[in-house]
């Protein structure tokens, strides 16, 4: 339908905006009735079903011809170096050292940006280099519902948690595949689950979790840098404070929702980080208990998932202990004031934490906005709109904005009818 290619559209641009990987939308081609052919784009769009499907079938000489194919492309397209003429086992080891990393830094990214992708064992929802296609099960979180699962009819998806191990065992099967296309036969898949590939894939994305932290508090990439390398045992100490909060879940429990069931998160961790240092920058002591929670809480918390018992006492104050720490780290690698640094964080943390941040349920409603104005508007103010759309969505503090994007006369009341969408949306799924 129409209304799923302006879905793609819009998500895909956001998406591309914030440096998320992802496919592109190149045309909608539309026939009567509201139907069309979604016309999609990617420098590469093979995925991982591509190869497993001559893996499991022991077609080894398919298997070779699409990993030389890939291997080829990325050389083409300049992702990668020339791999063409190296030795078998290094050209297939490169290969399967970077599926690992793109892997690993996309499961990650997938769950620090609260992305739900039906990630699954057959590779046949997601682009070799984990970039996103098919928007019509993905979604972007407001808060971490960890415990959201699409309802598919026949079974349950994957939670967002549970995407880590889905992109793990994909990195397996590419262990597997390569094995047997060095030694010419197809070994047991468990063989592989102590492979190098799976113990990497595990070492990038625990050190991604602590670059993604990093940003999200606001740190420039050198504050960050000197703080992952030298004080990491720091930083840990303010994870473990952060995922409390993150992934603390109301008391209602699991419930059913239009598409599957959730359980709703009750802290936005965007509003702390994006609201900290301002307040931590008029006054000379951390906020009080309550104001911590004041500012933290979402509107899914209910009374009784606030309770300020021992332990959240606990962790309110290990939470803004280690933040100041890191600032001060970072005060003392830039030579800096603390006041200086945490000027420097609120503007960039403004940015990443955006308080109006689109969701898989805002972006629905845009769209159906768009499409109802859409007999009134030409394909290229659609474009345009769905770009400042985007431009309006950047997060990357680092990203300029984009100056050509415009949205004269009828486009700016619908502009503005999309970011109330997106405010009165922001905390959900």
């Amino acid at each position: 339908e129409v209304g799923e290619g302006l879905e793609t559209l819009f998500f895909s641009e956001v998406m591309e905006q914030n440096r998320v990987r992802t496919e592109r939308l190149l045309a909608i081609v539309e026939y009567d009735k509201g139907l069309a052919i979604n016309v999609r784009a990617n420098p590469n769009l093979l995925r991982p079903s591509h190869f497993f499907n001559h893996l499991k079938q022991g077609n080894l000489k398919a298997l070779k011809q699409v990993t030389d194919y890939y291997i080829e492309r990325q050389t083409i397209n300049g992702a990668w170096p020339d791999l063409r003429a190296k030795p078998a086992a290094e050209k297939y080891g490169q290969f399967l050292d970077r599926v690992s990393r793109a892997f690993a830094e996309t499961a990650a990214r997938f769950e620090d940006e609260h992305i739900f992708c039906w990630l699954d064992w057959d590779g046949d929802n997601i682009l070799m280099d984990g970039g996103i296609i098919d928007y019509g099960s993905i979604r972007q979180f407001g808060l971490f519902h960890s415990e959201y699962r699409y309802d598919d009819v026949q079974r349950f998806s994957t939670t967002i948690l549970e995407q880590k191990q889905k992109a793990k065992y994909i990195v397996q099967c590419f262990a597997q595949a390569v094995d047997a296309l060095l030694k010419g036969r197809k070994r047991p898949l468990g063989n592989f689950k102590d492979h190098a590939a799976l113990k990497r894939f595990d070492t990038v994305f625990e050190e991604c979790k602590y670059r993604n932290l990093l940003h999200k508090v606001g740190l420039s990439d050198k504050a960050a840098e000197g703080i992952y390398k030298n004080h990491l045992n720091e930083l840990r100490v303010f994870r473990r404070a952060f995922t409390f909060f993150e992934r603390a879940k109301s008391q209602r429990g699991v419930y059913k929702v239009a598409d599957g069931i959730t359980r709703d998160a009750i802290f936005c961790m965007r509003d702390i980080l994006r609201e900290l240092p301002q307040l931590l920058l008029t006054r000379d002591k951390a906020l009080a208990p309550e104001e911590f929670i004041d500012v933290i809480r979402s509107s899914y918390a209910k009374k009784s998932d606030l309770r300020l018992t021992p332990m959240m006492l606990r962790q309110i104050h290990r939470f803004q202990t280690s933040y100041l720490k890191l600032v001060d780290l970072a005060a003392k690698q830039s030579r800096k004031e603390r006041a200086n640094v945490l000027l420097d964080v609120t503007m960039r943390s403004s940015v990443i934490n955006k308080y109006d941040r689109v969701t898989g349920d805002s972006i629905s409603h845009v769209v159906d906005r768009a499409a109802k104005c859409r007999p009134k508007l030409r394909a290229e103010e659609i474009y345009h709109l769905a770009r400042a759309f985007a431009d309006y969505q950047t997060m990357d503090p680092d990203r300029p904005r984009a100056d050509n994007v415009e949205t004269p006369g009828r486009q700016r009341q619908l502009m503005r009818g999309m970011a109330d969408i997106v405010r009165e949306c922001r905390e959900g799924l």
